[in-house]
């Protein structure tokens, strides 16, 4: 054998060799270039679609009490409130009462310097004690005629205007005695021990917060459905988690023709306590309630016209009109295009159109439930 013959024959036999090596890595590279969910796919096309869901949160219609309600904002006040103001002028020789206080009608609150009124009322007492004596030493001597019928009459007429002047000056007495008009708690003084307090100035403000009330400007349109004696329940920001029981006292019985609104008085007694006249408060009237309503969540409701939602059947939802009831809290009744137990999304919505997979979150697979109930079975043969 020649030279050259060799080596031809070695150098196919390389070539040959790298052909063999090249195919191979090519081959490798081509069955590792895949995805997972890829083979999966090829492999399961129901878990193709499962990839294609779109994850959502869904709550099914369920059954519960719900009311019908008005709801407004209002300022608690009193029920009762005077300002308290001295009926005569003089010095304040002392005060009986502070803020904070609670007082019974007619309890003295200052006593005020009486030196010129007790002298009024000496004056005018001796004033009608002479006349009282006057006039009946002319009914005595009437009847001897030493004494005119027209002289007696005008000692009785003085004699009443003297009694006359001898009450208000101890009427103007009993003022240096400055009393509580209603009963309740002192809310504001102003007036120090030794002032000298003009008449008809306001020294006290009195409040009675036995009995609360809150007034609401409520729309005309629900004049037919409020009246008084329904429940009322209010939330005042200062007290966070409590609530108070009221009643609808009463109702104007006019429309205010510029607001369009009227009065709805609610009061608050007993058991309102810790409510302060003042506080800011929510208030809840409720004129109806169903004992057994169906409800979903108000965040099922889509924002795009007419009342509907998005129910989950099969993987799959549903666009579905309905017709609304009452409205609570959470919660808004159903009255028609809803069975309970209907799942409906309440988040992941804005993804959503009529007819598109879901997988709502908390729920198994389709498709995983499948494969498992298979492999139970061969666990059991």
């Amino acid at each position: 054998m020649s030279r050259n013959t060799l080596l031809h024959g070695r150098t196919g036999t390389c070539v040959a060799a790298l052909l063999i090596t090249t195919s191979l890595l090519l081959s490798g590279c081509g069955a590792g270039g895949g995805s997972a969910e890829a083979q999966a796919a090829e492999k399961d096309p129901k878990a193709a679609k499962a990839v294609d869901a779109v994850p959502v949160e869904a709550v099914a219609a369920t059954r519960r009490a719900v009311a019908a309600s008005y709801t407004g904002t209002a300022a608690l006040e009193a029920r009762a409130e005077s300002q308290v103001v001295a009926k005569t002028s003089g010095v304040a020789l002392a005060v009986l009462v502070e803020e904070g206080q609670p007082v019974r009608a007619g309890q003295p609150l200052v006593r005020l310097d009486p030196d010129r009124a007790r002298l009024a009322v000496a004056q005018s007492e001796a004033q009608m004690r002479k006349l009282e004596n006057s006039y009946q030493r002319a009914q005595k001597l009437v009847g001897q005629q030493m004494v005119s019928t027209a002289d007696v009459d005008q000692l009785r007429f003085d004699l009443d205007n003297a009694r006359a002047q001898y009450r208000l000056a101890t009427l103007e007495l009993s003022y240096t005695t400055v009393v509580a008009p209603i009963s309740g708690v002192i809310a504001s003084r102003s007036i120090k021990t030794g002032n000298f307090v003009q008449i008809n100035t306001p020294i006290f403000r009195i409040i009675d917060n036995s009995r609360l009330e809150a007034t609401l400007n409520v729309p005309e349109r629900e004049l037919a459905t409020l009246r008084p004696g329904q429940p009322v329940t209010l939330v005042a920001d200062a007290l966070p988690g409590k609530s108070f029981p009221g009643t609808v006292d009463r109702i104007a019985p006019v429309v205010d023709s510029g607001s369009g609104t009227f009065r709805v008085v609610s009061g608050f007694g007993e058991d309102a306590t810790g409510l302060q006249p003042g506080m800011f408060g929510r208030i809840r009237i409720d004129y109806d309630q169903r004992t057994d309503a169906l409800v979903i969540p108000r965040l099922a409701l889509l924002d795009d016209g007419e009342p509907a939602v998005f129910r989950v059947r099969a993987g799959k939802v549903a666009r579905v009109p309905v017709k609304l009831g009452y409205a609570e809290g959470p919660w808004v009744e159903i009255r028609e295009g809803l069975a309970e137990g209907d799942q409906v999304v309440t988040a992941g919505k804005v993804a959503l159109r009529d007819g598109t997979a879901v997988q709502v979150i908390g729920a198994k697979p389709a498709a995983t439930v499948a494969k498992a109930a298979p492999a139970k079975a061969e666990n059991r043969q």
